[in-house]
């Protein structure tokens, strides 16, 4: 188990902002990787993170387990399945750098297109889940989570033009992603990251992550359905500048 204090000292923030994502407020967990990496390596990052992922789904899945729309998740699961394959099988070939860069850049346009129809009383019709759609916005949101750990904005921009109600928005993401993590599990057992220090500092770290999830759900659930998705295209174009800029700076 890590005994640095610097470490928690970045990881207790990285946590509670996995926690409150988690509960609702999607995209702030995009910010606590970088936020750890500061203090261990990015895969010494990530492979600590999951585990607490995994039980923050536990808690966020229970919240939301009677509104999320089964359509959308038996959908993007099809195409998240073979996204984790691809990003497992081609890791060593594909730069996480460019991976984030264009997925920063779609994320800014769609949300600023998103937010100055809505604003200019263009709203448009909101969409259908379909086969097409899903299954390749699935694939991108798991391969993006393989390579880079950006799975949430390509599920966002697939799922948020539906204008789901709030809670069934939330819940969906619940539920893919819960999935999605147990699915990456053996990924990262095959690359061997599941040790005993990076597991135990993972279950140090678990009452933080268990507490704000359930602060996470309790915010947003305050929160009017109209204002949550302006929120939500908000937190978009910050993580999606957030994206740009690592991106960006590592090809530079």
């Amino acid at each position: 188990m890590i005994l640095d204090p610097l470490f928690y000292a970045a990881a207790v923030p990285a946590v509670t902002l996995m926690g409150l994502a988690k509960g609702g407020f999607s995209g702030l967990g995009m910010l606590s990787l970088p936020l750890m990496a500061l203090v261990v390596s990015p895969v010494q990052a990530a492979a600590i993170t999951l585990p607490i992922l995994i039980v923050q789904d536990v808690v966020s899945v229970w919240a939301y387990r009677y509104t999320w729309d089964r359509r959308n998740v038996g959908l993007l699961l099809i195409g998240a399945i073979l996204g984790i394959l691809a990003g497992y099988l081609l890791a060593a070939q594909v730069s996480d750098a460019a991976i984030k860069l264009a997925v920063g850049v779609i994320s800014i346009a769609f949300a600023v297109r998103r937010m100055v129809l809505e604003w200019g009383g263009r709203e448009p019709k909101p969409t259908a889940a379909d086969v097409p759609r899903g299954i390749f916005w699935g694939w991108v949101t798991g391969f993006t989570s393989m390579i880079a750990h950006a799975g949430g904005p390509p599920f966002q921009i697939y799922v948020m033009p539906q204008r789901l109600p709030r809670d069934v928005f939330v819940g969906t993401g619940a539920i893919l992603f819960a999935l999605v993590n147990w699915i990456k599990v053996p990924p990262y057992l095959a690359l061997g990251q599941f040790t005993a220090e990076n597991m135990a500092t993972a279950g140090a770290l678990f009452p933080v992550a268990i507490a704000s999830t359930w602060a996470g759900v309790l915010l947003v659930r305050r929160v009017s359905g109209q204002h949550f998705y302006t929120a939500v295209y908000g937190l978009l174009i910050l993580v999606g500048g957030k994206l740009v800029y690592d991106g960006a700076g590592a090809l530079l």
